[in-house]
């Protein structure tokens, strides 16, 4: 497997993530989002929206990091990772749906304005991630995990935008049970973490 990149890209670390924990030998191709390489002719060839993540599995091509969870775990069979029965597949989409949703639109866009020069309104993409950790923070109180007893692909969904929050000033310190999930995550055997943004850095894409 081939999985097109970026190094700061929190969707592209959820396909990496998951790909790591699940022990997929794959190899890394890092796109060169400031120079545009993600929209050449020859990346929307892969991808017509431009966007990283890319899977390339011997020539069946999967874009959008969600769908390359649910395809990796189909593809390895693990369903202990993406449950098969009704109500624990519908649990993972759910939280799957979240990610594409309120964490997108908070503290991914809010960490977008800080490492990628987006435009969005910083106060309004700010209070829509503390939104969202309120909600996280209930929810966790007593679980371990977002969807199940163990750690599923709805956790790897969240993982990446919940962890770099704070490079897009949201403050998670009033979020006991978010940090301790976020420790957990990073004890998985075959976690990698999210690049860290270097000081003063902001990178075009």
């Amino acid at each position: 497997m081939k999985l097109y990149h970026h190094p700061l890209s929190g969707h592209a670390h959820r396909a990496r993530l998951f790909l790591s924990l699940v022990g997929a030998p794959h190899e890394l191709v890092e796109v060169d989002l400031k120079a545009g390489e993600h929209k050449t002719p020859a990346f929307r060839a892969m991808n017509p929206f431009g966007q990283v993540p890319v899977l390339d599995d011997d020539g069946v091509i999967v874009s959008d990091s969600n769908a390359i969870l649910v395809y990796v775990a189909k593809r390895l069979g693990r369903s202990d990772w993406l449950p098969e029965d009704p109500q624990g597949a519908a649990a993972v989409q759910r939280w799957l749906s979240v990610a594409a949703g309120e964490l997108a639109y908070g503290p991914a866009a809010a960490r977008l304005i800080t490492v990628f020069g987006a435009t969005f309104n910083p106060e309004e993409v700010i209070a829509r991630a503390h939104t969202l950790l309120a909600r996280l923070e209930a929810h966790l109180d007593g679980r371990d995990w977002l969807a199940a007893e163990r750690p599923t692909i709805a956790d790897v969904a969240l993982y990446s935008y919940l962890a770099r929050a704070p490079e897009g000033n949201v403050d998670l310190s009033s979020y006991a049970n978010v940090e301790a999930f976020l420790r957990r995550v990073e004890s998985l055997p075959g976690f990698v973490p999210l690049a860290k943004t270097p000081a003063g850095l902001t990178a075009a894409g």
